[in-house]
Formats: C-alpha cells, sequence, structure tokens
C-alpha cells in the first residue's frame, strides 16, 4: 500500500479527480468572476480614460484617495454602511433564531409548512418592487398611510422629507425581507439538535422554555458565529438595490440613507471620474477585508472550531 506521503501531487490529482471535477464550476466562477475583475485596481491610481485604458492611462499615484477624502462623503456614508449593517446582523439574526425556535416547537406539521413558506416568500420579492410598494404606502399625496390619517382628521406625515426615520423603515423591510431565508438555516440548525438531549431533560423535570435556554440556544452558538463572520465580511458593503430603490435616490434622505455602494454608483453616473470609484471600492474592499481578518481571528482565539479559516 503506498503511503498518503510518499503519493507526487499527480498521483492524488488522479485519485481526487471526481472531487475536482465537481469543484471546477465553482472555482470558474470565482476566477472569472472574483479575480480576473482584480486587475481593474489600477484604475484606482490612474486618471483613467477611455482613449487609454488601463494600460495607457496616466498613474497619479493616490490622488483619487486625496479627493475622495477631501469631499467629505466618504466619511458619512462610511458610517452609514457600517451602522446598517451592525443592525441588519442584530435584528436579522435574532428574528431568525425566535422564529426558528418557535417553528421548531410547532405541533402541526402543514401550519409549520405554510407559515415556513409565508416567511420565505418575500426573499424573492425583487427591491424594484419593494421599493413600488413602499412609495405607495408612504407618499405623502395619495399614499396608503397618510390617506389613513387623513380619513382621521390627522395631520400628513411625509416621510419622504424626514431622513431620520428612514433608518428605521430601512431596518424593518430588510428584516421583512430576508429573515425567512435565515430561519430556514436556523431551523436547520434546531432539527439537527440530538433528540435525546430534550427527552433527558424532560425527564429531569425541565419545561419547554428551559430546554430551549440550556439545549436550544447553546447548541445554535456555533451556527451564529458562522453566520456572523459571513456577514461581517460584507459588513461595509451596502445593498445597492435596497438602498437604491427604496428610498427612490432622493437626495433629502442622504444624509441618513447614503451607503458606499450608491455613493461610488452616484459619482461614476454623475461625474464619470472612474478612477475616484474605483478608489473608493478598493477602499471598501480593504476594510471589509480587514474586518473579517480581525474578527475571524478573535474568533480563533475563543473557539478554533468556530473560524472560518
Amino acid at each position: 500500500m503506498v503511503r498518503m506521503k510518499d503519493k507526487t501531487f499527480f498521483d492524488r490529482l488522479k485519485e481526487y479527480k471526481t472531487l475536482l471535477l465537481m469543484l471546477l464550476p465553482a472555482t470558474l466562477f470565482f476566477v472569472v468572476f472574483s479575480y480576473i475583475p482584480m486587475l481593474g485596481i489600477g484604475i484606482a491610481f490612474q486618471k483613467y480614460s477611455f482613449s487609454g485604458g488601463i494600460l495607457h492611462s496616466p498613474w497619479v499615484g493616490l490622488d483619487n484617495f486625496k479627493f475622495m477624502f477631501m469631499t467629505g462623503d466618504i466619511f458619512n456614508v462610511t458610517k452609514n454602511t457600517l451602522l446598517y449593517n451592525i443592525l441588519f446582523i442584530i435584528v436579522n439574526n435574532v428574528l431568525e433564531i425566535v422564529c426558528a425556535i418557535v417553528l421548531a416547537e410547532l405541533s402541526g406539521k402543514y401550519f409549520k409548512r405554510i407559515t415556513q413558506s409565508m416567511m420565505f416568500l418575500p426573499y424573492f420579492i425583487s427591491w424594484v418592487v419593494v421599493g413600488a410598494f413602499m412609495y405607495n404606502v408612504l407618499n405623502y399625496e395619495f399614499g396608503a398611510f397618510n390617506t389613513l390619517l387623513k380619513s382621521l382628521q390627522i395631520e400628513s406625515y411625509d416621510f419622504y422629507n424626514k431622513p431620520g426615520i428612514w433608518i428605521l423603515i430601512i431596518v424593518v423591510i430588510c428584516a421583512w425581507k430576508s429573515f425567512g431565508y435565515g430561519t430556514i438555516i436556523y431551523l436547520s440548525a434546531v432539527m439537527g439538535i440530538d433528540g435525546e438531549m430534550y427527552d433527558a431533560a424532560e425527564i429531569d423535570g425541565a419545561n419547554i422554555f428551559q430546554s430551549i435556554r440550556h439545549i436550544t440556544v447553546p447548541c445554535l452558538v456555533p451556527t451564529t458565529v458562522i453566520l456572523v463572520l459571513l456577514s461581517m465580511g460584507n459588513i461595509f458593503r451596502g445593498d445597492f438595490s435596497m438602498f437604491y430603490q427604496v428610498t427612490g435616490n432622493n437626495p433629502v434622505l442622504y444624509s441618513a440613507t447614503d451607503v458606499i455602494d450608491t455613493y461610488v454608483t452616484r459619482s461614476l453616473v454623475t461625474s464619470s471620474e472612474f478612477g475616484m470609484t474605483a478608489a473608493a471600492g478598493l477602499y471598501q474592499s480593504v476594510l471589509c477585508f480587514v474586518i473579517i481578518m480581525v474578527f475571524n481571528t478573535l474568533i480563533k482565539k475563543y473557539n478554533k472550531d468556530y473560524s472560518l479559516f
């Protein structure tokens, strides 16, 4: 028998050829759509022009980054992106865990399936549709909410001129649309818990709430840590479709709803400064990379089994 350490690279390649072929589509996807586009990072350090392209546009060093920080907008959009994602992580994970536990404890099979499907349905709705729905509900003149207020002889509320209220609206809309998907993940983790632990707890006299507290919640910690870590990798990335479609790209709301993704897109459309927008994208990617590395290191020190790598 040939020992593993005696096998050459080509021997291992031949041995695991089936698994490697299964891995090939995913590898090609990331190479084509993630790694090859990284060659465009150089635009962040160039005065890019269509005539010169990436290879022949003049290099300007860090001038694009200087201009980006001198405008002052980047600090506000970075703060908004960070705070929104922190709220999304906290609110969504709490809702998903609670809903998963409730669904797991329900006894009605058909009621559980219907409820699960209804919660999962919003995940498939386009943000364009959600934005149109929100506009028809919150519009000052003919929105459903203000129409109801008028019928009750109450003064209308102009949502699209009140930036502060949109922090709550966006967090609620994001939770409504995405928590059904996360609930499925947590529900799978709950269903994978050994039932003998619940039987032993019941024999010891534990009620349902004690079983959830001492068995279900601790068993969900590894899943929660992994999902939070994955979310941390995108903590400086805003969902462009959500912020752009739900707010209608309203300049009045920029102070509370503008994130890095909408800022970069708007800068590209209005000024065509490819170098500055590339610099903003690189700035965003570096922040995400630093955050995921820091948190993964901290988790590894706490429990290496919970870390991503």
